[in-house]
C-alpha cells in the first residue's frame, strides 16, 4: 500500500454514507476531507465523520483477542479464543439447546454489507433464533407496520425531497441526526433548497431543534402525542375531501374502517393532548392538501415515545390516501440492485412468526425485542439465556433499563462481543475479539441503499481498505466463519457454504502477506454480489471513485406491481394494528391526567453518535464532559433552579443525577437528556473519565413495558420528576456515578 497518497472512500458511520478524500503524510492519515466530487453528497461530511480516523486510533483500541480471568484482561491468541469460544459453546448446545445461545446486533454492524449476513449465517448454523437488534429500541415500529400494509418489513416508502411541495417533519432532527433510513447528505443545503423553491416546510417536536433553525416553520407538540396528532390530521383531511378516492379503490383495501377508527378525532380533540392549536394543525392539512406532490416524515422521536407502531401507521395511511404514495413529490419506494421485497416476501425472509419465550412476543424483522433480552437470561426454565455474542453494539448503553441488564450479562456463562474498542459492554464480557475498522475494509453502500434503493438519487460506490489492519484484527465474517469451525457447525447450516468459505480463505492465505491475518477475499464476495445482481463488477465500480450512478427512481412503480400482501394492496387497516388501536382512548385519559408531568426526551449532539464518540478529548473537552438535563428557564424557575444545579431526574425505575442547562427551544414541561452517555465502567480511558449519565436507566423494560406489535421499548416522552439535588453529594458528582449504576 502506498505511503504518500490520496485516498478516496465513504463514510460508514450513518445512512449519509458521505464521499470521502483521505490525504496521507507517511503511512498515517494526515486528514479527511468531504470528497467535492461526489456525485450525491456534494462535498458535505460532519465532523464525526472528519475525525473518525482519531476515534479508530485511540490508545483503547482493541488490537488482540482479549480474555477476562476475574476482574484482570489478557491477551491471548486466536487460536486459544477459538478453541476455549468453540469448546463452551458446544457445551452449552449439549447441556441446554441452541436457543440458550443469543445474539445481539448492534448499528454498528448495519452500516456493512458482509458483518450482518455472517453473522446472522453463525446463528443458523447454531440453530438459534435468539438474535436481538437494535432496532427494537429505535425503529422497529416501521418494520412491523410496513410488513402488515405493504407485505414485507423492508418496503420503506421515502419522501421525494427533491420535488415535494409540502414536507412535515415529526420527532426528527435531520440536520444532527441525519435521515433515518434515506440517504440524505448535507441536510442544511436539502433544507434551504427546499425553502427557496417554495416549499411549505414545517417541524412538528417538542423542541425547536436545529433543523427547524435552518428552513421552515416549527410547531410544538406534547411528548408522547404523535398519534393523537396524525389521526386528527387524516380526520380533518378526510373532512376537506382530500382523499383520492379512485386510487384508494384500485391500489388498496380496509379504507373504510381507518375512516370510521378516526371519526371523531377532531383536531379539538387532539388539541387538548398534543397542546397543538387546531387552527395551527387544520393550516397544515390544508398546505399538504392543496401541494402538488407532499409527504409526512417521521423518526426516533416518534418511533421511540411508547406508541410508535400506531403513529407510524397513521402518517402511512395519510400518504397513501391522499394520493401521494408513488407520487413525484410525495413517497417512493425505491429499487436497489435486486427487488429485495420481492426475494424476501416470496421465501418468508424476516419474517418468521417465531415467538419470545418471556411475553410471547413476534419478532419484528427478525429479532426478538431488547425488552426483554434481561428476562430471557434471568428466568429460568427451558430456552434461557445462557450465551450471548454481542456485535457492532453497546446494549448496557443503549437499551431500556440498563442496571439490570448489566446484572443479567453477568449471569451469563458466555458473554463474547466484537467491536473496535472496549465498551461498557465489553467490560463485562469473557472475551473481547477485535475487529477491522471501516477504513480497514473493502466495502459497498449498506442494505437500505443497495438492495432497497433508499437514496435521494440512486448511485453505487466501492472502496478498498485505505488502511492495513492494526494488530491481529479481523473482519467479522471471517470471525464468524472461524467461529462455525470452533464450534462444530456450519456456515448457514450448510456444510457446502462452509467448505466454499474455507476454501475461499485457503485460496487468499497463498496472497497474503506474512504479517496479515487469515481473512476471506471480503473483495471477491461483494464483486460476487454485484455479478450476481447484474451490477457492474466491484473494480468497475472501484474506477468511479466518486461513486456511479443509478438510474433515477421511477415514479408510478409500486403500486400495484411491488406490493407484496397476498392481494397486492395496501392494506390500510390490518387486524394487528386495528387490535392495538382498541387502547388509544384509554392511552387519551391518561395524557389528559398527566398534563403537569414533565415529560423526558432525547436529545443528541452534532459530535455524538449513539454510545461510541466519547473516547475523543475533542468531542468531550470542556463543558461536553458531561451530559446536561436540558429544561425551559421558567420550568426551572418553578422548580428553584439556577443554570448547571444539579438535579435529581427519576422515573420508575431509576434516578440519575447531572447538571441542568436552560434552553428556551423546548416547550413547557417538556426536558431533554441527550443518549449515549454513562461510560464510567468503560475500559475507554477517555470516555471513562466522562461524567455523563446514561439517560436509559430510567426507561422501563419488561413484557408488559414493550409495544406489543413493535417490540420496542419506551425511550423518549418519559413521565419524571424533577427535583434539585440535596444532601451531601448535592454540589458534585463523586461516586454518584456507581451509586447509580448499582440502582
Amino acid at each position: 500500500m502506498e505511503t504518500n497518497r490520496k485516498e478516496y472512500t465513504f463514510c460508514r458511520i450513518c445512512e449519509s454514507l458521505c464521499g470521502l478524500e483521505v490525504e496521507f503524510e507517511g503511512d498515517q492519515i494526515k486528514k479527511i476531507l468531504p470528497d467535492t466530487e461526489h456525485v450525491t453528497t456534494r462535498g458535505f461530511a460532519c465532523p464525526k465523520g472528519l475525525k473518525q480516523h482519531h476515534l479508530f486510533n485511540s490508545p483503547d483500541r482493541l488490537k488482540y483477542p482479549m480474555k477476562r480471568i476475574g476482574k484482570e484482561w489478557i491477551r491471548i491468541s486466536w487460536d486459544q479464543a477459538m478453541a476455549e469460544i468453540g469448546a463452551k459453546v458446544k457445551k452449552i448446545r449439549k447441556d441446554y439447546s441452541p436457543q440458550s445461545i443469543g445474539m445481539y446486533v448492534g448499528t454498528a454492524a448495519g452500516f456493512s454489507v458482509l458483518h450482518p449476513v455472517f453473522a446472522q449465517g453463525f446463528m443458523d448454523a447454531i440453530g438459534s433464533k435468539s438474535m436481538y437488534a437494535s432496532a427494537t429500541q429505535d425503529c422497529s415500529n416501521k418494520f412491523a407496520v410496513s410488513e402488515h400494509m405493504y407485505g414485507f418489513p423492508f418496503t420503506l416508502p421515502h419522501p421525494d425531497i427533491l420535488n415535494t411541495k409540502c414536507f412535515i417533519v415529526v420527532g426528527a432532527n435531520p440536520l444532527v441526526s441525519k435521515w433515518s433510513f434515506l440517504q440524505v447528505p448535507n441536510p442544511s443545503l436539502h433544507l434551504k433548497e427546499m425553502e427557496r423553491r417554495g416549499c411549505k416546510l414545517y417541524f412538528v417536536d417538542p423542541r425547536k431543534t436545529e433543523s427547524a433553525k435552518v428552513a421552515g416553520q416549527h410547531i410544538f407538540i406534547r411528548p408522547g402525542t404523535d398519534v393523537y396528532f396524525y389521526l386528527a390530521f387524516l380526520n380533518e383531511l378526510i373532512r376537506i375531501g382530500g382523499v383520492d378516492e379512485s386510487r384508494v379503490q384500485e391500489y388498496m383495501k380496509n379504507f373504510d374502517e381507518i375512516k370510521k377508527a378516526c371519526a371523531e378525532w377532531t383536531p379539538e380533540k387532539a388539541e387538548k393532548v398534543t397542546q397543538m392549536p387546531a387552527d395551527t394543525l387544520r393550516q397544515m392539512v390544508a398546505d399538504y392538501h392543496q401541494a402538488d406532490g407532499a409527504s409526512l416524515y417521521c423518526s426516533t422521536g416518534v418511533n421511540m415515545g411508547g406508541m410508535g407502531v400506531l403513529a407510524f401507521w397513521i402518517q402511512e395511511v395519510i400518504n397513501a390516501v391522499s394520493g401521494n404514495l408513488d407520487r413525484k413529490g410525495g413517497t417512493l419506494v425505491g429499487k436497489g440492485v435486486i427487488d429485495f421485497p420481492k426475494f424476501g416476501a416470496k421465501n418468508g425472509l424476516l419474517m418468521q412468526d417465531a415467538r419470545s419465550r418471556i411475553g410471547n412476543h413476534r419478532k419484528v424483522n427478525d429479532a426478538y425485542p431488547g425488552g426483554v433480552l434481561a428476562d430471557e437470561i434471568l428466568t429460568p426454565g427451558e430456552g434461557q439465556l445462557k450465551a450471548m455474542f454481542i456485535t457492532g453494539g453497546n446494549p448496557l448503553i443503549t437499551m431500556a433499563n440498563s442496571n439490570k441488564l448489566r446484572k443479567a450479562f453477568q449471569e451469563l456463562e458466555l458473554l463474547v462481543t466484537l467491536d473496535i474498542l472496549p465498551n461498557e459492554t465489553g467490560s463485562l464480557a469473557h472475551y473481547m475479539l477485535p475487529c477491522t475498522s471501516p477504513l480497514e475494509r473493502s466495502d459497498l453502500p449498506f442494505i437500505f441503499p443497495l438492495m432497497l434503493g433508499l437514496q435521494t438519487k440512486p448511485y453505487l460506490q466501492a472502496t478498498k481498505p485505505i488502511l492495513p489492519p492494526v494488530g491481529e484484527v479481523r473482519d467479522e465474517a471471517t470471525i464468524y466463519l472461524d467461529l462455525c469451525k470452533a464450534s462444530g457447525v456450519n456456515l448457514f447450516g450448510s456444510r457446502v457454504a462452509q467448505l466454499f468459505m474455507e476454501n475461499l480463505k485457503k485460496l487468499r492465505s497463498f496472497r497474503q502477506k506474512e504479517d496479515e491475518q487469515p481473512a476471506l477475499p471480503q473483495e471477491f464476495l461483494l464483486h460476487l454480489l454485484l455479478k450476481i445482481t447484474g451490477q457492474p463488477g466491484f473494480k468497475k465500480i472501484l474506477k468511479n471513485r466518486h461513486g456511479l450512478m443509478r438510474n433515477p427512481h421511477e415514479i408510478g412503480s409500486f403500486l400495484g406491481s411491488r406490493v407484496y400482501t397476498n392481494d397486492q394492496k395496501v392494506d390500510l387497516a390490518p387486524k394487528v394494528l386495528m387490535d392495538q388501536f382498541k387502547k388509544i382512548e384509554d392511552e387519551y385519559d391518561k395524557e389528559l391526567n398527566s398534563a403537569h408531568i414533565f415529560k423526558l426526551i432525547t436529545k443528541r449532539h452534532v459530535n455524538t453518535h449513539n454510545s461510541w464518540t466519547h473516547n475523543f478529548e475533542e468531542f468531550v473537552s470542556g463543558e461536553f464532559h458531561t451530559n446536561y438535563l436540558y429544561i425551559h428557564p421558567h420550568d426551572a424557575a418553578e422548580l428553584g433552579l439556577e443554570n448547571k444545579d444539579l438535579v435529581d431526574v427519576s422515573s420508575k425505575t431509576a434516578t440519575v443525577r447531572l447538571p441542568v442547562k436552560f434552553l428556551e427551544d423546548l416547550m413547557p414541561k417538556t426536558v431533554a437528556l441527550p443518549h449515549g452517555w454513562g461510560h464510567q465502567s468503560s475500559r475507554q480511558n477517555v470516555a471513562n473519565k466522562t461524567k455523563g449519565v446514561n439517560v436509559n436507566v430510567l426507561a422501563a423494560d419488561g413484557p408488559d413495558q414493550i409495544e406489543e406489535v413493535s417490540g420496542m421499548a419506551h425511550l423518549t416522552g418519559i413521565p419524571v420528576k424533577i427535583e434539585k439535588a440535596k444532601g451531601k453529594q448535592a454540589h458534585s458528582w463523586s461516586g454518584l456515578e456507581q451509586d447509580i449504576l448499582e440502582v
